[in-house]
């Protein structure tokens, strides 16, 4: 279909393994970028920082055009790597980091789509914009920055991918309308009273109060909203420091999920609700203005929505070139920052499976023996080049 023999494939899996070995956390992607710019220049294009650590880059074709942008995003994460069977030769080079997501994978596949455009830069108009971004993993996200440095200037579409671990290698998968989920962090500090076991008509324990909120909300929140349009869950409760005595504050963190605004606003006026219930559960005559809660809730990424348009075109002209392409997937409870892209241009972004059992690639997303079959790469390259090409020769299939 493309250019592709054995020498690119080796090239693209090198590079993946490139970025593999040196994995850094959000926004810090400075190794990174510095071998994005190298990378680039040995392709022939000069790239530009944005936001900070990322980088911006065009593919002029033989005339004007439209404008089409490819984005991949660069930060690992705060994940030690386990040394496997597989990752000897790649394995991360700084200690308590891990590209433990695929964003390795997604920069060499962008970069992979650069080298075929390249070479075929006289037989298209219009320009494709490659955009490295950092900060993916971690709210507000970097995609908001390239946005106000106008890395979507000019640009008339956009495309991105995910590696998925729980869909077969090579299977390319997504949906028109929305696909991923907003992500909501909120923080809980309960108030009480604190003092001695001896004396519990003296104290009002904060901690039994944020075992009842734990214990309820999910239920509280289920008689308003159907169960599979969100989930919630807890990663913090702290507070006390001795055995005997209740303290005065506890502390819960947590998260919801949802693909609706309306949901989200439901499941924070339940969260009210349910600690006001609470309150007034555990207030007596004796501690005035006690219990009190304090409630923040950080609102993630927004939404995830495809363009109906620009999807179904792209899942049409995948369908041709690709054995396995399906438009019908779930919507997915991960969070994704490419939302803010899609918020401002017409555009998509598709999962591309890499799970294979046979390989030992079985490995969930974010876990320390996280890996890729990197045969994918090759196919994930051809997929972004498919789609800008014939996107550059029609346009107006895509964009109305």
């Amino acid at each position: 279909m493309h250019n592709i023999n054995e020498h690119f494939r080796n090239w693209i899996i090198t590079k993946r393994r490139e970025f593999h070995r040196i994995p850094e956390l959000s926004f810090a992607e400075f190794k990174t970028q510095e071998k994005i710019l190298e990378i680039l220049k040995e392709l022939g294009l000069k790239g530009r920082p944005i936001a900070n650590t990322g980088v911006a880059v065009n593919i002029e074709g033989n005339s004007p055009g439209s404008t089409i942008a490819l984005r991949a995003d660069m930060d690992g994460l705060e994940v030690t790597e386990e040394v496997t069977s597989m990752n000897r030769e790649y394995i991360s080079k700084h200690p308590g980091f891990m590209h433990a997501c695929g964003h390795d994978a997604h920069m060499a596949m962008v970069l992979g789509a650069a080298r075929l455009l390249i070479q075929q830069r006289e037989n298209f108009r219009g320009s494709v914009r490659l955009i490295f971004q950092p900060g993916e993993e971690q709210p507000p996200g970097g995609a908001i920055e390239v946005i106000k440095e106008g890395g979507l200037e000019g640009v008339d579409a956009i495309v991105g991918l995910h590696v998925f671990s729980n869909i077969d290698s090579g299977e390319i998968k997504f949906r028109a309308g929305p696909f991923m989920a907003t992500s909501n962090i909120m923080t809980i500090k309960l108030t009480g009273k604190g003092g001695h076991h001896l004396s519990p008509h003296l104290c009002i324990d904060p901690i039994s109060m944020a075992s009842r909120f734990i214990g309820q909300i999910q239920a509280d929140i289920e008689k308003r909203v159907p169960e599979d349009r969100f989930i919630m869950g807890f990663g913090k409760v702290a507070g006390g420091s001795q055995f005997n005595r209740t303290p005065d504050e506890v502390e819960i963190m947590g998260s919801f999920r949802t693909f609706d605004n309306k949901d989200t606003a439901i499941i924070e006026d339940t969260i009210r609700h349910t600690l006001n219930g609470i309150m007034e559960e555990y207030e007596g005559e004796t501690f005035s203005g006690l219990p009190v809660y304090e409630l923040e809730i950080l609102h993630g990424y927004p939404v995830l929505v495809n363009d109906p348009v620009f999807s179904r075109q792209a899942v049409a002209v995948l369908k041709k070139h690709f054995p396995v392409v399906s438009e019908d997937i779930e919507p997915f409870f991960g969070a994704e920052d490419f939302a803010h892209y899609l918020d401002e241009i017409p555009g998509v972004y598709m999962g591309l499976g890499t799970r294979n059992v046979e390989k030992g690639i079985i490995e969930g997303n974010h876990s320390n023996r996280f890996d890729i079959d990197e045969d994918i790469l090759v196919r994930g390259t051809e997929m972004l080049t498919t789609i800008v090409l014939d996107y550059l020769d029609q346009p107006d299939k895509y964009v109305p």
